[in-house]
């Protein structure tokens, strides 16, 4: 890496390292737990994860359940993965993912000389689309968001809700490479200039009170 690349790595690992992995035949399924498995068939155990890492179930149907994190992500699941873990074992998000990237980018950017970024990253599904997208679950090291309200676009015209969800972007060019098991949970991005800032993914959460799908 050089100063200025940005360093994408696969939330798993991270998750992994943080000591985030269960061993789901120590989970004590509560009441809740139970119920949300005889609705939707899942294992009561994993079911008592999705409770314990959600704030609150937005939508369910069938076995499909899409949470909100404490963090603030709507995901399936609550972001609970079982894939590229030990069998028994599943594997949760990182408790504050802004905090992990900023571990990291300290790291590396005392390593290498100069500021880099760091993007830790997760597949999520979208609403209306079909496929799965890398995201940013945290982020370090440069802005998120790309305000390009209130300059000028190729015919002059004031751009006046234009904001780009640059981290998400590198993200989703990440994922092109990392692959679900390719065993390449790290990609460094060269050639791209961000605005030095401390860095955040809250900046990408929409707020409730401008969702209007919520």
């Amino acid at each position: 890496m050089q100063p200025g690349d940005v360093l994408a790595i696969a939330q798993k690992v991270v998750s992994k390292d943080e000591g985030r992995v269960v061993v789901m035949a120590d989970v004590v399924p509560s009441a809740r737990a139970l119920a949300l498995a005889d609705l939707t068939g899942k294992d009561p155990a994993l079911c008592e994860l999705i409770l314990r890492e959600s704030s609150r179930i937005v939508r369910r149907r069938g076995s499909l359940v899409i949470a909100e994190t404490h963090h603030g992500f709507i995901c399936a699941n609550a972001g609970i993965d079982a894939s590229n873990t030990a069998l028994g074992t599943a594997i949760l998000l990182p408790v504050d993912s802004d905090r992990s990237a900023r571990r990291i980018q300290s790291v590396v950017s005392a390593a290498v000389g100069g500021r880099v970024g760091v993007i830790v990253t997760d597949t999520h599904g979208r609403a209306f689309r079909r496929g799965l997208v890398n995201v940013a679950l945290g982020v370090a090291g440069f802005d998120a968001i790309n305000d390009c309200r209130g300059e000028t676009d190729r015919e002059g015209r004031v751009l006046v809700a234009t904001e780009l969800a640059f981290a998400d972007e590198l993200a989703a060019a990440s994922g092109v490479l990392m692959g679900k098991a390719a065993g390449t949970p790290v990609v460094v991005i060269s050639g791209v200039p961000t605005r030095p800032a401390p860095g955040t993914m809250t900046t990408l959460l929409r707020e409730p009170g401008h969702d209007l799908f919520r």
